[in-house]
Order: structure tokens, then sequence, then C-alpha cells
């Protein structure tokens, strides 16, 4: 008895501690960051996997030019050489130095902005794109708007210190998010180094180089902000993005987090080339079937997640003629815990013609005889 007793006791010291080990293990998995305020979120749909105040304005530095390089690319030719206007010229901080009267295309103008963080090349973006850098300020705030960013608002292009000009971790994160769906701008963000005429403009992005898989970003730093980041990852079909403001170790942190969100997320196939094939009826057409296909699809999911999704099919039974190829016949719809997160269109793979009968009474012995 003395033994049994003193074996139900040394259990009891035990599993306290083994269960507070077990939760401090499952904690410390978290990141842990030095920023004020950051997120984490898929590039695809803007889901947040990880956050620290993510909605708290904030003052985000020359994270700004993002805004600034998206606006400009979206209004006006880049490849048009402008001249650089007096006013461009001994902006502090940051600088391209260019010259007044310097011609430059905008497009050079923009890898000085994303590269070499130049604010000098954003009041000279500002200022060619728009009649005045005020101006211009009001498209990068009616972008704001339109994005629906909830705790953002421009008053400058480049991101120097004002009152009013401030955004927050997950804003910033919805325009890179966007901005990264346009060719131009991901070339650009991507880039190491860029010259033009006898500028050397280089990436401020260590990432670029200390992180695989770091496809792109923004860095930005005043006294006020402090050192603020934004950075993009991809392996293997998953991109994520990550925000942080003022973060004394900004390379770290977004190292951590990268590491973090691609332990939790991959690519899953769900619908391989040819995989799903269908043979349908056609009424009153030429054959009497037609042919169709699922196209493939992929899509980011947490891992393991895959395993309990429910397919359904949405499909008619028949389909009259005319039918063309590549019409689309229905879906093949995908479920998790009951929500749907993906479908494939179903479309046709061949053309049916319809039957163009004289009268109803050859159409109705068509029913019975082929060929009629």
């Amino acid at each position: 008895m003395k033994i049994i007793i003193g074996i139900l006791l040394v259990f009891a010291v035990i599993i306290p501690i083994f269960t507070y080990s077990f939760s401090l293990n499952a904690e410390a998995s978290l990141p842990v960051v030095s920023a004020e305020s950051s997120v984490l979120m898929r590039s695809d749909n803007c889901e947040v996997i990880w956050s620290k105040g993510k909605d708290m304005p904030l003052p985000m530095a020359s994270t700004t030019k993002i805004m600034t390089a998206i606006v400009t690319i979206e209004n006006a030719d880049i490849d048009k050489t402008v001249k650089i206007p007096a006013k461009a010229c001994g902006i502090e901080g940051s600088s391209a130095y260019l010259y007044e009267g310097e011609e430059m295309t905008r497009r050079d103008l923009l890898y000085a902005l994303m590269l070499q963080s130049a604010n000098d090349a954003a009041v000279a973006l500002a200022m060619t794109v728009s009649d005045s850098v005020e101006d211009f300020v009001k498209l990068m705030n009616a972008k704001a708007k339109e994005l629906d960013l909830k705790n953002t608002h421009f008053a400058n292009p480049h991101g120097l210190d004002a009152d009013d000009h401030f955004s927050s971790a997950y804003d910033l994160g919805v325009i890179m998010a966007y901005a990264m769906r346009n060719e131009t701008f991901r070339e650009i963000t991507s880039s190491y180094k860029y010259t033009a005429g006898e500028h050397l403009f280089v990436n401020h992005n260590k990432l670029l180089k200390n992180y695989d898989g770091c496809i792109g970003g923004k860095t930005g730093f005043t006294k006020r902000c402090g050192r603020c980041l934004v950075s993009v990852a991809e392996r293997d079909g998953v991109e994520l993005i990550c925000v942080t403001l003022n973060a004394p170790n900004d390379w770290k942190d977004h190292s951590d987090l990268f590491d973090y969100g691609f332990d939790q997320y991959e690519r899953v196939l769900l619908v391989a080339p040819a995989q799903y094939f269908y043979s349908i009826n056609v009424i009153n057409g030429t054959d009497n079937t037609v042919n169709a296909e699922a196209a493939p699809l992929s899509v980011i999911m947490k891992k393991g997640s895959a395993e309990h999704l429910k397919v359904v099919c949405e499909l008619d039974r028949f389909y009259y003629a005319d039918i063309t190829y590549g019409e689309l016949l229905g879906h093949l719809v995908f479920y998790s815990e009951g929500k749907e997160i993906a479908r494939s269109q179903i479309t046709a793979q061949s053309s049916i013609k319809e039957i163009k009968y004289k009268n109803w009474w050859q159409k109705l012995l068509s029913l019975f005889i082929k060929d009629v």
C-alpha cells in the first residue's frame, strides 16, 4: 500500500510539471517580435496568420513608397522621359541626388524610389504624374479608399514625418498584396540593383539576399517612426506578406514570422489536369453527348486540412444544343467545415451544333428514328 501511495504521489507531482512544460513549449512556438505593430498575412486573400496590434495607426516612413509606386504605374506612362523639376531636388533623407532638368524615364525613377528609397524620386514622380504633389497625394488617398483601408492617410509621397501621415500594419499589407498583382511592380521590388545612366540604385532590403524565398519589399526609417519594413516571400507556391512598424530587430522579426507562416501553410492541388472528366447528355444536338472537364485548381491551405474536404459537382443532367467549345457548364465546388473554399469551372471540350428541323413532324420523328 505504501508503494502504491508513493507512486500516486510521484504522478501527482510529475503530471502538473509536464503539463506546464508542454504549455511553455506550445507558447514558445509562436513568434516573438520586437515590433510595436506587426502582421503576417497571405498575399492571395489577405488572410491574417499572425498579428500584434495590426490595426494601430502609426507613422510608416518610406514604406509609403509602395503606394507611390503603384499609383504612378496605374496613372502614367512609366516609359516616358521626364525632366526633374527643381522642387524635387535636395529633399532631405534618402536621395538619388537628382538635379534640376535631368532627364529620366518614370521607370528609372520608380527603381530609385523602391531600391534607393529616394525621396527626391518620390517628389519627381508626384510632380510629373500630377500637376502638383498635393494632387498626387489625393490620388494616393483615393486608392486607399478604393482598397477600403480603415487606418491610413497620406500627406506626402515619400514618408517623411507629418502629423496626418499614418497607416497600420494590416493596411500596409493590403497595399502590398494589391501592388504585387502588378507585374511591373513585382519586377521592380524584386530587383537588387538597377542602373540608370550615371546612377546605380541598390536595394536596401537585405532580406532579398539573406532570406530564402524573399521576392520583394520596402524598408523605411525615421527617428519618429523607428525601423519599418514590408516584405514578401514565396515558397512552394505559398506567398506571404510580413509588415513590422517600429521594430528594432526587423530583419529577425520577418525571418521568424515567415518561418512560422511557411510551417503552417501549403499549396494543395485540388484538381489535376484531366482528373475530373464528364460525358453529359445533349438534347437536340448533332451529338447526343458532350465531353466536359474541370479546370486544374490549386489553393493555399493550412497543412493537413485538405484531408477533410468535401467535393460537390454542380452539373445539370442534360444540356440543350448549341454548345460551344469552352462554354461554362458547371462547377466542381470544394468545402471545408461547411464553408466553400474554392471552385473549379467545368467547361465543354467540344462544340455541339443544334439540329435544325423543317417542321414539328420531323422533330417528332427524330425522337424515334435516328438521322431524320
